[in-house]
């Protein structure tokens, strides 16, 4: 058997699992046992999911939402139509930086599905690390950017961040990160 086509099965059954607990821990998501539950969403939530890890795998700097659902057996899926969202880039490393400076990442998007996308919150990891973010619909086919400002104060060495993107994208969240390697500021006299 290839390399390829083990590692896309053990995809999809990774997704397969991770979309039976999803149901199974709902209270309002279908049941296997329920035989009025909605078998149609289930196996379009499972072959997104499957294909979702599959994208990330053949792509790990990328961050894409495969196909837009409507519904799905998560309560934590946006309410509202979703859409689908790919960023340039989902890493960002400042390199050397020292302690009290203030560094600036713009991280550009563009919304790939068909509805508007709306960013419900972006937030840092810590108090270091700032987002902005559009309040504003993007509509299907436009571009924006997220804007992370990252003050390491006295942090020093390697540094890890996260900014959690939330919006009526599936899966809900997006994660960008920053990293940078924090040298001592010299001391003032």
């Amino acid at each position: 058997m290839s390399e390829n086509l083990k590692t896309g099965l053990l995809v999809f059954i990774a997704a397969l699992l991770v979309v039976n607990t999803v149901i199974l821990v709902t209270d309002d998501g279908p049941s296997y046992a329920d035989p009025s539950s909605d078998r149609a969403s289930f196996e379009r939530t499972a072959a997104v999911s499957a294909s979702n890890a599959k994208a990330t795998k053949a792509s790990p700097d990328k961050a894409k939402t495969v196909d837009p659902l409507k519904t799905t057996a998560s309560k934590s899926a946006p309410a509202g139509p979703v859409t689908t969202v790919e960023f340039e880039e989902i890493k960002h490393d400042f390199g050397t930086i020292t302690q009290d400076s203030e560094n600036t990442k713009i991280f550009n998007f563009t919304n790939t599905g068909t509805e508007p996308l709306i960013i419900e919150n972006a937030k840092g990891s810590c108090g270091c690390t700032v987002p902005e973010y559009p309040k504003e619909p993007i509509p299907p086919g436009e571009q924006g950017e997220i804007k992370v400002v990252y003050k390491p104060g006295k942090q020093k060495n390697a540094q890890s961040k996260n900014v959690t993107i939330t919006a009526n994208t599936l899966p809900e969240k997006s994660i960008l990160t920053i990293t940078a390697n924090v040298l001592e500021s010299a001391p003032s006299m």
